[in-house]
């Protein structure tokens, strides 16, 4: 928590604040403008001295959006030494810069510098005595508004708006700051404006309230559950109701005080001389994610089979070859299919973790137990952290050569929360990178498909040296983004593009480029369902497009209500922590598995449209799993919806939170059509309904479609993995009104877009379907929604390109 006023007039005891006053010196350059700016009024000649100054700079490295910088000492070595996020990964930042057509100027004059594309400017008033930053929106609307101009204020840094703060610095005796000039602590802070009724979105994985206003939220990677202010991705990086986001360029503890401090404000605070921001404008949220994930990266596209279930082991269970044996048999019995194996925590001997080898008392044939898994027709994922018990057979190599995170004296930081003795591989260190690679490229060489990548908060920030020189503080958080990118890495390497995944636990700005991630460790609580959704949301909005969490709780009715959620995730996981997660053994009626089947069924079924949304997350960055007003910013009612979700542009899902299966949801403007139940929902309006744990509403958006496929099987099992192409039923949804006219996109499983259908029409007229590129083989499918919720349907049997006509 970083407070730094006592109220609106005073600071806070042993708190002195320069703040950005005067602009004394302004340029404009071709591509940004630059202005210094004192801490005092300038009155005379001699108020030039003892008056510290801020540098600012502003640039727009990509189009409708603006960098702005500001910093004290420009030479400071914690400011200089990285590490420092990973900007424009998937782009050609000259090229783009070269090639931008939307009109970049800088200007100066005797009362403004300032800085312009079309649809954004940032302003600084450099009359004397004042100082005040404008960021405005040009010619583009924002749909929350309910004014009808294109031109207004996003944000604003004011007055005492941008500052350089100090705490117990002696900052009132100047000779003893020359004795000790790092005496005490030191921020910069930007304070940005909020408008009457402005939201705030996102900042990581936060399980707390959905809309952050009145919230404190320090980014510090913890593990701390869900059920906490604490979590394990921290990202910084907020959107807007007013159409904009703000992306501080720091990965160390950045604070957040949004609305806590001062109530019309968003004050942000690093502990560093400069701080960096990125205003990005949208205006819809949409557009801002997309913008943001220019910037810090797209999601890679996981393999079609990440789709299907993943069966776990379970955190401190007792399981051996034959355990895995059974749980896979007894759910092929079922026919409840399994697509991903996951070996949990005890793989590996205890005390052990990690020497990435398997237990050889309890799995004495591995090699052979996974190639019998493979088979099968299996995927296998295993259990990994990057912390190195001393008792590991590797702890002495790393040791010796160096791997290991250091303290300032050379030896190794060592630790005994978690593995006795542990150490943490230096991913600084690209031969410690390599090192590690190997092992993960021996135990793939086995026959192992993905790792989950857990842990990676506990990361030390006292006395550490690491090999590149990094700042421990800004490299608590940004472990975790070299973590999961070195085994990214070494699985893309190994089994070649579109192929890599990892289950990831802990992230931070970028970290989308490695999916998945899943939510961490919940409490076994409806309580705790539904705040798991909110931390899937709140990362969403920060570009991580997939996302999971962990199924499989003791009490039978959160187990069928959760796993109704989790299949209609991005991506779906049985997982516990003292006890097996398969159906049979948690609800003896039986009733578990058939929900399990019906559910894991559903979105197998779905896959044809589950696919191409997720291609189009890897493409864009806008999330599978997204709030309401990313597909509603123009509906107001949608910024307050946090226990319901859009799956992808056109399905929407409302879990049910409670065993009794009350369920309370909202629907936006029009006929939304209910895919289990097949009943119509006009809204805009509130329905509260009641559901068995056969059931949820899932619902078809007016105007939209979706594509179900026809899962093929193997092993006796349905897959993730068929022809999204063949034997499928478009599932259209028109508008009553209006006539609709979309494109429906067919993916193959490998996630190339392989034909295009054209859908136009309406409930009244009819609706004609044409296949206007690629092809389609037979038979399959148009089913159309009438005006009175009525399915009607015409089957295809050709296999070339062809339209077809269904009257209402």
């Amino acid at each position: 928590m970083v407070k730094f006023s006592s109220g609106m007039w005073w600071v806070g005891p042993h708190v002195s604040i320069s703040w950005a006053t005067e602009v004394v010196k302004s340029e404009a350059f071709e591509d940004r403008i630059r202005c210094v700016v004192s801490t005092k009024r300038i009155n005379h000649r001699g108020d030039t001295l003892n008056n510290p100054t801020i540098t600012m700079e502003c640039s727009s490295p990509i189009p409708d959006t603006l960098f702005l910088e500001a910093y004290h000492w420009k030479a400071q070595q914690p400011t200089l030494n990285g590490p420092d996020y990973e900007v424009f990964p998937d782009i050609n930042i000259d090229k783009l810069s070269a090639d931008r057509q939307d009109g970049l100027q800088t200007s100066k004059t005797d009362a403004e510098l300032k800085i312009a594309t079309k649809t954004l400017s940032a302003a600084f008033n450099t009359l004397p005595g004042t100082f005040n930053l404008d960021i405005k929106s040009h010619g583009v609307k924002n749909p929350t508004s309910i004014s009808s101009s294109s031109n207004y204020l996003l944000t604003q840094l004011g007055w005492r708006s941008i500052g350089y703060v100090k705490h117990d610095t002696n900052f009132d005796h100047p000779n003893l700051t020359l004795s000790d000039p790092d005496k005490g602590k030191k921020w910069m802070t930007m304070q940005f404006q909020l408008s009457v009724g402005e939201k705030i979105y996102g900042l990581g994985e936060r399980f707390g309230p959905f809309i952050k206003n009145g919230q404190t939220v320090d980014m510090w990677n913890e593990d701390g559950g869900t059920s906490s202010e604490l979590t394990y991705k921290n990202v910084p990086f907020y959107i807007s109701s007013r159409g904009y986001g703000i992306f501080v360029a720091c990965p160390g503890a950045v604070s957040f005080e949004v609305q806590s401090e001062r109530t019309t404000r968003v004050n942000i605070s690093v502990p560093f001389e400069k701080l960096s921001a990125y205003i990005i404008h949208g205006p819809t949220p949409a557009a801002i994610i997309e913008r943001y994930t220019m910037i810090t990266g797209r999601p890679a596209l996981p393999p079609a089979w990440t789709f299907s279930l993943w069966l776990s082991t379970s955190f401190t269970t007792n399981y051996d070859e034959e355990t895995v044996t059974k749980f896979l048999k007894g759910m092929e019995d079922r026919d409840i299919s399994v697509g991903v194996f996951h070996f949990d925590c005890f793989w590996m001997k205890g005390f052990h973790w990690c020497d990435y080898e398997f237990d050889a008392d309890l799995f004495p044939d591995a090699r052979g137990q996974l190639a019998r898994l493979k088979e099968k027709g299996y995927k296998i994922c295993v259990w990994i952290n990057p912390y190195i018990a001393q008792e590991s057979k590797i702890f002495d190599e790393g040791v010796k050569k160096g791997y290991f995170i250091e303290k300032q004296d050379g030896s190794v930081w060592q630790y005994d929360y978690w593995q006795a003795g542990m150490a943490w591989v230096d991913f600084t260190n690209p031969e410690a990178c390599k090192w590690y690679q190997s092992m993960l490229t021996t135990l793939m060489d086995m026959g192992v498909d993905c790792f989950k990548t857990d842990f990676g908060e506990r990361i030390p920030t006292g006395n550490t040296v690491y090999f590149d020189g990094s700042n421990p503080e800004k490299m608590h958080n940004y472990y975790a983004f070299l973590y999961n990118k070195v085994t990214f890495d070494v699985i893309e390497k190994y089994k070649g593009k579109r192929q890599a995944v990892v289950f990831a636990r802990s992230a931070t700005a970028g970290g989308q480029r490695f999916p998945v991630h899943w939510g961490g460790d919940p409490m076994s609580t409806f309580e705790a369902m539904a705040e798991t959704l909110r931390g899937g949301m709140s990362l969403g909005l920060c570009g991580f497009g997939y996302w999971a969490h962990d199924i499989g709780k003791p009490d039978p009715a959160l187990y069928k209500r959760w796993f109704a959620f989790g299949s209609l995730s991005s991506h779906s996981r049985l997982h516990g922590s003292g006890s097996f997660r398969v159906p049979w053994l948690l609800d003896e009626s039986g009733e578990a598995d058939v929900v399990l089947k019906k559910f894991i069924d559903l979105k197998l079924t779905l896959m044809p449209y589950l696919f191409i949304t997720a291609i189009k997350t890897h493409q864009t960055g806008v999330p599978m799993m997204r709030p309401l007003f990313v597909e509603f910013p123009e509906d107001p009612t949608a910024w307050n919806i946090d226990t319901q979700y859009m799956l992808g542009p056109n399905l929407m899902v409302a879990p049910v939170f409670n065993a009794e299966g009350t369920v309370q949801f909202y629907v936006p403007d029009g006929n939304w059509y209910g895919i289990i139940d097949r009943k119509t929902r006009t809204g805009p309006k509130y329905f509260t309904e009641t559901h068995d744990f056969m059931s949820l509403p899932l619902l078809l958006k007016p105007g939209g479609a979706v594509v179900m496929g026809n899962p093929s099987r193997s092993h006796g099992r349905k897959l993730a993995v068929y022809d999204y192409t063949s034997d499928f039923t478009v599932l259209v949804n028109p508008p009553s009104k209006e006539r609709m006219e979309i494109e429906v996109e067919l993916p193959n499983s490998e996630g190339d877009i392989v034909a295009l259908l054209k859908v136009e029409g309406s409930s009244r007229t009819g609706v004609t379907v044409s296949v206007i590129r690629g092809t389609v083989r037979g038979p399959w499918r148009v089913r159309i929604i009438n005006e009175l919720g009525m399915e009607l349907d015409a089957a295809v049997s050709q296999n070339t390109m062809v339209t077809v006509h269904v009257p209402v």
